[in-house]
């Protein structure tokens, strides 16, 4: 697995596996992201992305998505290891470009 790769076997694809790090990870959050973290028993990390209708049209949603999963691979080697992440964005975080959005998860993934 190459270190700015985002491959098949690093992303949360199971409802259960969502429903588990949603109700046993930490949470953190910040005015545009809720963030869930649990450690997993894995070699490597694992992210899940959810944003909900509430956000926008599907054009601003799946721009939204593209744009989580690009922090992730960029960042990646920062995240704390076997762990899962479940990235929820909340209302408004459609209008953020790349960098705002980056500073914003930067914050909670430095916190922890």
């Amino acid at each position: 697995m190459g270190h700015y790769t985002f491959g098949k076997e690093e992303r949360i694809r199971r409802r259960a596996d969502f429903l588990k790090i949603s109700k046993e990870g930490a949470k953190y959050q910040t005015d545009h992201f809720r963030v869930s973290m649990c450690p997993n028993n894995l070699p490597y990390r694992r992210l899940g992305i959810t944003v909900g209708k509430h956000v926008g049209p599907a054009v601003k949603r799946n721009r939204l998505k593209r744009l989580m999963r690009e922090f992730y691979r960029l960042n990646k080697g920062g995240l704390p290891g076997s762990s899962d992440f479940v990235i929820m964005a909340k209302e408004g975080a459609a209008g953020l470009n790349f960098w705002q959005m980056s500073e914003e998860l930067k914050g909670i993934f430095r916190g922890p």
